[in-house]
């Protein structure tokens, strides 16, 4: 996970000053500073109403006595949409606004959950607790990891 970190810190500055200097080749400087503010503006925008949208939701769920487990990734993928859309450059407000639009933001966030729940789920304390009927062939375990 620490080299793709690394390199997502190291591609994506190099992605965006070549756009921001392509960009500015065609329409000029003070036209792509404009653009990469505009873009901030109407995400910020957008964000704040996807974001109250997603906290309303999230809120009727509570008062159903439902977890908003569906709401709580949305809105972490919000968090990250914003910090995307507020940095600027040209990629990573493409990403933002891939992570501010609904059926997108919802595709990724039922990706994330199907990868999030496995057959099993390990509590705190370490005890497994399986989601699926007992199959003799499947032993349940959890993977202990020794600093050496």
């Amino acid at each position: 996970m620490f080299p793709l970190i690394v390199v997502l810190f190291l591609v994506i500055p190099i992605i965006e000053i070549y756009l921001l200097i392509q960009v500015g080749q065609v329409i000029g400087a003070g036209w792509t500073i404009f653009l990469v503010v505009l873009t901030a503006v109407i995400g910020v925008a957008l964000l704040k109403h996807q974001g109250l949208s997603t906290l309303n939701r999230a809120q009727l769920k509570m008062q159903q006595n439902e977890l908003p487990a569906r709401e709580i990734l949305e809105g972490m993928g919000l968090v990250v949409a914003g910090a995307l859309l507020l940095t600027p450059g040209f990629f990573t407000d493409a990403v933002g606004f891939f992570l501010l639009f609904p059926p997108t933001r919802i595709w990724l966030v039922s990706a994330m959950a199907s990868r999030l729940v496995t057959s099993a789920s390990v509590s705190m304390h370490g005890h497994v607790h399986s989601n699926r009927p007992h199959d003799s062939n499947v032993i349940d375990g959890v993977k202990y990891h020794r600093d050496e």
